[in-house]
């Protein structure tokens, strides 16, 4: 049996394991990246030769913060930078350092606050209910990634599998005793800067001119320097298809004449959550998208994801985008 029947067979397996829809079939032998390579963003190989040639010892600022930090410091997992102590209470050891060697400081990528960035979720003001229920699903090997080659989410499958039900209690507690912020603006448009992926996320190319966006969703940065700075207060802009915003209301808010099952039932009127049902609204559309579809491979089968079964079953990618751009559209 070659490569690709082998390949075909798989698919096939798991499509009856798990009930995947026909459209999510061959990720199962090729990646989510084959499919929705916008939102499972993979970097490029890391040139030969070594570093960067940036000087670890440079002293780093951002704007509207006293504190200073040197560059060696900016990919310290266990020690992430703080650059404005004053937008979160204390963070407990988990989110500030972390517990060598797997549970990485969940500040390094939700960020103190967290705000969170494309390439993973953002946790403040979730239900601690609901966060502390995800590491279990982790732990219990019921939540993994459609994509394992994307650094974030594997990383996270590590953190969750190691972490205690103390450390997911402090860290659930934490996050969601102070609520989520405005974070990504989002533009419909027809055209798109060209972008690479840099860091996991879409990075614009200098002098690259433009792109039709396509069915997409491109989120990148607003000020990159301070992104790739990690500052809590840098945010974002997605930019999604003309008339995606439209399109993904009617999906969201009344099921689309059968296509899903309306979000309001269970994540709220307004999608800012209900009960231990995490809130959506305002949330990054590559995440949203990411859950939409991993739930439809059948890789996230913890507590509650059989609720989204019938919501997830028959969506394509443009639903998809459509609906990330709604629900990312909406005041949090």
């Amino acid at each position: 049996m070659n490569k690709t029947t082998l390949s075909i067979v798989v698919a096939a397996l798991l499509a009856v394991v798990f009930g995947m829809a026909p459209a999510a079939q061959q990720q199962a032998a090729d990646g989510a990246n084959a499919v929705i390579p916008w939102a499972y963003t993979l970097n490029p190989p890391a040139p030969s030769g070594g570093g960067s040639g940036l000087d670890p010892n440079e002293v780093l600022r951002v704007p509207g913060s006293s504190v200073t930090f040197m560059r060696s410091q900016m990919r310290d997992l266990f020690n992430p930078p703080d650059w404005h102590p004053g937008n979160h209470p204390p963070m407990p050891p988990v989110v500030a350092t972390g517990r060598a060697p797997d549970v990485r400081a969940c500040g390094f990528c939700h960020l103190p606050n967290g705000q969170g960035r494309p390439e993973n979720a953002s946790v403040a003001g979730q239900p601690a209910e609901y966060i502390v229920q995800q590491m279990r699903d982790y732990r219990n090997g019921l939540r993994r990634s459609g994509e394992p080659r994307m650094g974030p989410p594997r990383l996270m499958v590590t953190i969750g599998m190691a972490a205690t039900e103390a450390e997911a209690q402090t860290a659930a507690e934490y996050f969601s005793s102070f609520a989520f912020r405005p974070w990504i603006r989002v533009v419909e448009t027809d055209m798109v800067p060209v972008t690479r992926v840099r860091g996991w996320m879409h990075v614009p190319v200098e002098g690259g001119g433009m792109e039709p966006i396509g069915t997409r969703i491109i989120e990148t940065p607003e000020e990159l320097e301070r992104v790739e700075l990690r500052d809590s207060e840098a945010s974002f802009i997605a930019y999604v298809p003309t008339g995606a915003i439209k399109r993904g209301e009617d999906l969201v808010t009344t099921g689309g004449n059968g296509r899903t099952v309306a979000c309001t039932a269970c994540h709220g009127a307004n999608l800012r959550g209900l009960g231990p049902v995490p809130a959506i609204a305002g949330r990054s559309p590559s995440y949203v998208a990411r859950q939409l579809y991993d739930m439809q491979i059948g890789v996230r089968n913890g507590a509650w994801s059989d609720l989204m079964d019938a919501a997830v079953a028959n969506l394509t990618v443009a639903d998809i985008v459509n609906i990330a751009a709604y629900t990312a559209s909406l005041e949090p």
